[in-house]
């Protein structure tokens, strides 16, 4: 059995009507979902982290939230075998978002052992991502750079990106613009 069908059936033998209300009610606009536990998709994230990056687009490319979180996962696992295919994944997988979990997780869990490597690259990525017209990306542009909001050399460079987006009308890029200047003002 792949890889991928193996998952699957572990999604599904570990899914249940609580789980998936969960994710409904967490997650608004999440149109399919198995119904399994954060705890679980950890796991399979831990027992798979040594794949390449064909089951990460495998993952992607299927309809329920945990298989797309869990790609988001697997990526940042396996970005430093090859930076420039991780960053390509995560702006092509741009395109696809639909909620915010899935967005998050991208956006923080893909690059995560690449961030110091590959700052500029990253920050290029955001202020393309900035001004697309899907809400989507430009959370995904603002998530991005939640990380540097720890290093005040980068501060500069986080404040122009939100600049272009401090009047935004969506609520998730709203929240996400909140959530890094409440970085700033603890002092990150």
């Amino acid at each position: 059995m792949s890889d991928l069908k193996t998952i699957q059936e572990i999604l599904k033998e570990n899914s249940s009507p609580q789980g998936k209300a969960a994710h409904e009610k967490f997650v608004p606009g999440v149109e399919k979902a198995y119904g399994a536990r954060a705890p679980i998709i950890n796991e399979l994230a831990r027992e798979y982290r040594d794949r390449d990056f064909n089951l990460v687009e495998e993952l992607w490319n299927c309809e329920h939230i945990e298989e797309k979180i869990l790609a988001g996962k697997l990526l940042g696992k396996i970005a430093k075998k090859n930076p420039d295919k991780t960053l390509s994944l995560i702006k092509q997988f741009s395109k696809d978002i639909t909620d915010w979990a899935v967005c998050d997780t991208l956006a923080m869990q893909a690059p995560k052992k690449i961030n110091k490597s590959h700052s500029k690259e990253i920050f290029q990525i955001a202020n393309v991502l900035i001004r697309s017209k899907n809400l989507w990306q430009r959370r995904l542009a603002i998530v991005l750079v939640e990380w540097y909001t720890r290093d005040k050399s980068f501060h500069p460079a986080v404040r122009r990106l939100l600049k272009k987006v401090e009047n935004d009308n969506e609520y998730y890029v709203k929240k996400a613009v909140v959530w890094i200047n409440r970085n700033f003002r603890k002092g990150r």
